[in-house]
């Protein structure tokens, strides 16, 4: 079955669930003169037969994983669409998981001051949280995500089948997104995963894309109120604070779901140590993302790491950290004065 939930950003446009990708995609093409579409390398397989009739198609392919977000990436994608002549009718087709839709959206709006461009996220992450929402960018030596800009899709077409081709760890990882969704806005997320171990999950085609409806109709409502990113918005950083610093201290060998997962339990713990929050809420972060084989754990010795990171996240102001907390499922709130002794004794509380 086949859901549509329009976002309203600084333009509106659909999400389309459930469809087959090649079939809408053509169909949204039909008024560009050329398209370029990017893909990593472990799509080649999928993408190699796709042609559209009436649109001149050029393919640029990227390496996996977050080493593709980087800015000799851009700066590639940029003389390659001059060379081959892009103007401003023409629009880029990011294909992948977030890595993916994140580079093509940036080049997007990055090139010409913005061309259109259509999302086809191909893992659970990119479907719930990346191609959603306009915000695109790359990795700095410095942190994650922290050049970029807000620029949205004309579509983003999401095709279950894709999910096919993910690992247990891959799929695993996308989940952190859909708990977040649950925590901070949908409970009966939680309700529907909640006793499930990922297999269970995985193997449930109907409960897959229940899960995927239910996160992105969270983005969409969040995105509508606040595009630009004050509080509104950062509600869906809950558990990326942390994580953030996790996936450069880690230099990304932790997916960026396991580093969430991990960051979810801590601003859990925060909230606790806080006095926002109550015991049996922190536990049932640990018990669902236990279940589906994510990590709530992360060495006690890596603090003295983590913390400097921190300063870096795109919630701090000046020199004061922000972080999204809880005070109930569902009942989000910022934590701006938490001191040193607190968030080192939160850290204590999930370290290995």
């Amino acid at each position: 079955m086949i859901h549509t939930i329009r976002v309203h950003a600084e333009h509106e446009y659909e999400v389309v669930i459930g469809c087959d990708w090649q079939i809408v995609l053509k169909q949204a093409l039909d008024s560009y003169t050329r398209v370029a579409l990017i893909y990593s390398s472990a799509m080649r397989d999928q993408i190699k037969d796709f042609q559209p009739e009436n649109t001149e198609i050029h393919y640029f392919e990227v390496a996996d994983g977050e080493g593709a977000k980087t800015a000799q990436s851009v700066q590639s994608l940029w003389n390659w669409l001059g060379a081959a002549g892009f103007t401003r009718s023409d629009a880029l087709v990011g294909v992948g998981g977030g890595t993916i839709t994140d580079l093509a959206g940036f080049a997007a709006a990055s090139w010409l001051r913005g061309i259109d461009w259509i999302a086809v996220p191909t893992t659970v992450a990119g479907m719930v949280d990346a191609a959603i929402g306009g915000k695109t960018g790359i990795n700095s030596d410095y942190g994650k995500n922290l050049i970029g800009a807000f620029h949205s899709p004309q579509k983003v077409l999401i095709d279950t089948s894709w999910l096919k081709t993910l690992s247990d760890r891959d799929f695993a990882a996308g989940l952190a997104e859909v708990v977040k969704c649950g925590f901070i806005v949908d409970e009966q997320i939680l309700e529907l995963i909640k006793g499930k171990n990922l297999s269970q999950i995985r193997g449930d085609g109907a409960l897959v894309q229940d899960l995927i409806t239910r996160s992105v109709a969270v983005k969409a409502h969040v995105v509508a109120s606040d595009f630009k990113e004050s509080f509104g918005r950062e509600v869906l950083n809950y558990g990326h604070t942390l994580g953030h610093a996790i996936e450069t201290h880690s230099k990304y060998s932790l997916r960026h779901g396991e580093a969430v997962a991990i960051g979810l339990v801590f601003a859990a713990q925060l909230s606790g140590v806080k006095g926002l929050l109550d015991s049996k809420s922190i536990a049932l972060h640990e018990q669902i993302l236990n279940d589906i084989g994510l990590p709530t754990k992360y060495p006690s010795d890596a603090w003295k790491h983590l913390s400097p990171l921190l300063a870096l996240d795109k919630k701090s102001r000046g020199h004061q950290l922000r972080f999204v907390g809880l005070s109930g499922i569902g009942k989000t709130l910022r934590i701006e004065d938490a001191n040193e002794s607190e968030l080192r004794l939160a850290y204590e509380r999930i370290s290995s």
